[in-house]
């Protein structure tokens, strides 16, 4: 395991494993679900989920690190949150095209019907 993720200074990680935690967190013990939103999703320190949890530091990164594998591990096999963001993609870039076509009516429902799927989360 990448051991920059458990890092605070690594925030493109912290953020994907946050994405990873929406899609996958429920499958996570409850445990390892609560300590992996307190770190990557609410930014508490390893210290402040130690006191909250009443175990140790090294007891709160272990159960991380875990939970993190686990994440990864799930979206290698299923892809959930890799195909989320090439339809995100997809989605911005029909938006960006519809600029090419003329004013009217159906221009404004085709840019209507793109954001909505955008905003839909």
């Amino acid at each position: 395991m990448n051991e920059k993720t458990l890092n605070p200074a690594s925030g493109q990680t912290r953020a994907e494993i946050a994405l990873l935690l929406d899609f996958y967190g429920s499958l996570l013990t409850e445990r390892q679900r609560q300590m992996a939103e307190w770190y990557f999703q609410d930014d508490l320190s390893l210290a402040e989920i130690a006191d909250m949890t009443e175990i140790t530091r090294q007891g709160v990164r272990d159960g991380l690190k875990k939970a993190e594998a686990t994440l990864f591990r799930l979206e290698e096999q299923l892809g959930v949150a890799r195909r989320y963001r090439a339809r995100k993609k997809l989605l911005s870039d029909a938006l960006e095209a519809t600029e090419d076509l003329p004013s009217g009516e159906a221009k404004d429902r085709v840019r209507r019907c793109i954001e909505q799927a955008l905003n839909e989360d």
